[in-house]
């Protein structure tokens, strides 16, 4: 992204900018510095799925601009989410790269859905909110309309189509490269 690292490691750490951009999520609390409680709200169809939870950040290195965060949450119906997250920010000039890694579990009504499914939902969740990060940071005049739409609920079902043409095109690709016999 076009930001100083100084910038971008500052939006990782504020916990009220994040929830921000983040797609349905909610901050409801900052327990301390490392710690938050919030909600989030993903809607799949006609049924809206709400998580309620906390966020740890479990190491914080100022020094290597590194953050790794634990997420858990239960949704009201007795399904749970547990994710893992974490980044590494590099200065190239008055450019940051930023390298995540992430893995989420869910049970519950959510996980009704397959494996890939989820796998591309959860794709497009984050370049959603790689999107409201990027206005926030490179172009602060188009922030607000960026966190206005991450803050609605979530709709999947735009993304699970995404999600099914992307597996259907990507199949297509697999077929035509292997060879006559």
């Amino acid at each position: 992204m076009q930001a100083p690292i100084e910038a971008a490691w500052a939006f990782m750490l504020d916990a009220q900018r994040v929830a921000a951009c983040m797609p349905g999520a909610a901050l409801d609390e900052v327990v301390d510095e490392q710690t938050f409680n919030g909600t989030i709200r993903v809607k799949v169809g006609a049924i809206t799925t709400s998580y309620k939870g906390r966020v740890q950040m479990t190491s914080v290195d100022p020094a290597a601009h590194a953050v790794e965060m634990l997420a858990e949450g239960r949704e009201q119906g007795g399904g749970t989410a547990k994710g893992t997250m974490s980044s590494r920010l590099t200065a190239a000039g008055n450019e940051t790269e930023v390298i995540v890694e992430a893995s989420v579990d869910v049970t519950g009504r959510i996980a009704q859905v397959s494996r890939g499914m989820i796998q591309g939902v959860s794709a497009q969740l984050f370049q959603q909110f790689v999107t409201c990060a990027k206005a926030s940071l490179e172009t602060p005049e188009h922030a607000a309309a960026a966190i206005e739409q991450a803050s609605k609920p979530v709709s999947v079902l735009p993304l699970v189509f995404r999600t099914i043409l992307t597996s259907i095109v990507n199949l297509f690709r697999r077929l035509l490269r292997r060879p006559a016999k």
